[in-house]
Formats: structure tokens, C-alpha cells, sequence
């Protein structure tokens, strides 16, 4: 949307709509504080292709990492807003920052944030923030496991506060559908959105640790304890075979046949009861998500919409505007992504 300039060309005679032109110059200055695509154009030109190729280096390395990057986005958009609070490590006093939360357990990407960071000191001291670099890290995550590109906004600044309890509010493969559309309202997120961000199960792979409650600890009707009755047999023997009971480290592809592939894969095994992990299984337990993942699950929709991929990442710059730091008084540039200036 262009904004009206308030020139000597359009500038209304004395007496006649001068406070709106005065609020437009004013919104004006707002709007230099806030997010925007390209911000870094000008103070640091190379700074989204420096993280670019950040990524690409380690994702040859190690593919693994890729899906962990995303990962990294929606854990420390989901606590505090996109603030790179997940990143800052506990101090002196022990563990009681806020990536010292078992809701983070098994978080992997943040030596990346790091590397990056550090290559963009170098080039242009104390002008991007850690808070951007996790995001354009996911986007180009994305876009190296066969995602789609796309641009997102920068501008962000680093928060000043990480607690270890402001993790808790972070959804969990235990929860029900109830539960996980109130952690996204929360956010100013809908039930599109949460299918869409879960869909990013598409690529990656999770721990048996996440599914041993699932498998030998889930609750019954009738008081006992035991497996989930709504995995269909046959998926629940093969799950039970790959994450025996007490295994913790094991890992196992989210989305069953299709885990190299960024698809729509997910949403299919989703309706079709191969859900991996509880909190994606919980999609098909409620009408408003069970209309997402089909309207996406349908052959057609590459051709007639929805456009899943489109959707995704319109879903992903979305979640990256969740609780923005852009004002001084709040935020910084920290010249180390894991410290606080």
C-alpha cells in the first residue's frame, strides 16, 4: 500500500484537513519502526543473502538441520513474540532462561544463528538483528527442502528479557485440538494457520521420546493406561516396532513415505490416521481443522486451490510478526545472538 506524501504539491490550504495531513506524516514515522520487506537494503545490503548462504553451507552438511531451523522459528516466535529470546543461554544463576524449558527439548540450529551472526558483524557491526536472522534462517530452510520462496519482513530487534517459565505456553505433542487452537488465538492465529504451521511436519523427524506417552502411557476410557486407540492397528504395531518402550532417542520421520519432501504429504497421513506424533493427530478431531487438511489434501487443490504452498508461506510471515521488538526502549542488536548486550 503507497503512502501519500504530504508535499508542497498536495498540501490542503490553511484551515482544511491539516491535522489528517499532520497524522499522515506522523504514521509516516511510525511506519519506519516497523517491519518491512528489504529493511536491510540500505544499512546492509548483503545481510539475507550472507544468511542464505549460512544455511545452504550447513544445510549440505548436514540436511537434517534444515527442518530444525524452521523449527527454531516457531519456538521462539510462540514465547514472547519473534524476539530471539530462545536464544540466550541461562547465566550464572543456572538454568533459567527460557531455552532451558523442557518445551524445547531437543532444539537444534542455534550454532547457525550463530555462525550467521557472526559473518554479519563483520560486514555490518551491530545492524541485523538475531531476531531476523531466525527468520530468514526458516524461510530459507523452506525453500531448500523443496518449500516455496518467498519474501518476508525484517526489522526486528532483539528482546531484552528470556524466562524459563514463558516457555510453558508453548503447545505440546500432548495436546488436544482445544488446547492448540487457544495457543494460536492466543497469538492472533486461526485454525488455518494451524494446520498450515503444523504442515511443516512435512520435512524432519522427532525422537521416540515424544511418543512414548502416546504408545505405552496414554490414557483410557475406562481409567487405564495404554496406546492411543484412534492409531489403526497396523501403524500402531509399526510404530510400537521403530520405538520400543524406554527408547528415547530413536527418531522417525513426522510424515510417514515422504519426509525429503516438502508436500502436502503430511495432511494426507494426517486424515488417514498415520499421524506420528499426538498433537498432529489432534487435527482430525475437530471440524474447523478437519475442513483445512482436506481442502488441502485433495488432488485437485495444486490446480484450483487452496494453494498449500502459497498458503504456507503467507502462514510462516504471519507467525514472523508475532510480538515484533521494533522500539529501542524494548530491544537491541545484540552483538551475540546468546547474550543480552
Amino acid at each position: 500500500m503507497a503512502t501519500r506524501r504530504c508535499s508542497s504539491s498536495n498540501v490542503p490550504p490553511a484551515g482544511l484537513l491539516a491535522v489528517p495531513c499532520l497524522l499522515l506524516l506522523l504514521l509516516a514515522g511510525v511506519s519506519n519502526g516497523q517491519l518491512q520487506v528489504g529493511f536491510y537494503s540500505n544499512s546492509c545490503p548483503g545481510a539475507e543473502s550472507t544468511v542464505a548462504s549460512v544455511v545452504r553451507q550447513s544445510g549440505s552438511a548436514d540436511p537434517t538441520i534444515l527442518p530444525a531451523l524452521i523449527r527454531l522459528q516457531f519456538h521462539d516466535c510462540f514465547v514472547r513474540g519473534c524476539d530471539a529470546s530462545v536464544l540466550i543461554k541461562g547465566g550464572a544463576g543456572g538454568n533459567n532462561a527460557e531455552v532451558d524449558n523442557s518445551k524445547h527439548q531437543g532444539l537444534r540450529g542455534v550454532e547457525i544463528i550463530e555462525g550467521a551472526k557472526t559473518q554479519l558483524e563483520a560486514l555490518c557491526p551491530g545492524v541485523v538483528s538475531c531476531a531476523d536472522i531466525v527468520v530468514l534462517a526458516a524461510r530459507d530452510a523452506i525453500s531448500f527442502t523443496g518449500g516455496p520462496s518467498f519474501d518476508v519482513p525484517t526489522g526486528r530487534l532483539d528482546g531484552k528479557v528470556s524466562n524459563l517459565r514463558d516457555a510453558d505456553a508453548l503447545p505440546d505433542v500432548h495436546d488436544g485440538i482445544d488446547a492448540l487452537r487457544s495457543k494460536f488465538r492466543a497469538n492472533g492465529l486461526d485454525e488455518k494457520d494451524l494446520v498450515l504451521l503444523t504442515a511443516a511436519h512435512t520435512v524432519g523427524t522427532t525422537a521416540c521420546f515424544f511418543l512414548q506417552d502416546r504408545l505405552y502411557n496414554f490414557p483410557l476410557p475406562g481409567g487405564g493406561r495404554g496406546s492411543d486407540p484412534t492409531i489403526p492397528p497396523g501403524f500402531l504395531s509399526e510404530l510400537k516396532s521403530r520405538c520400543a518402550p524406554g527408547d528415547l532417542n530413536t527418531r522417525l520421520a513426522l510424515d510417514r513415505g515422504s519426509e525429503g519432501v516438502f508436500d502436502t504429504s503430511i495432511l494426507r497421513n494426517i486424515r488417514n490416521g498415520f499421524a506420528v506424533i499426538g498433537s498432529d493427530a489432534a487435527l482430525y478431531n475437530d471440524t474447523a481443522t478437519v475442513d483445512v487438511v482436506d481442502s488441502y489434501s485433495g488432488l485437485l487443490s495444486n490446480f484450483f486451490g487452496p494453494y498449500f504452498r502459497q498458503d504456507f508461506a503467507d502462514a510462516m510471515v504471519r507467525m514472523g510478526s508475532i510480538g515484533v521488538v521494533t522500539g529501542r526502549k524494548q530491544g537491541e542488536v545484540r552483538k551475540v545472538c546468546s547474550k543480552f548486550n
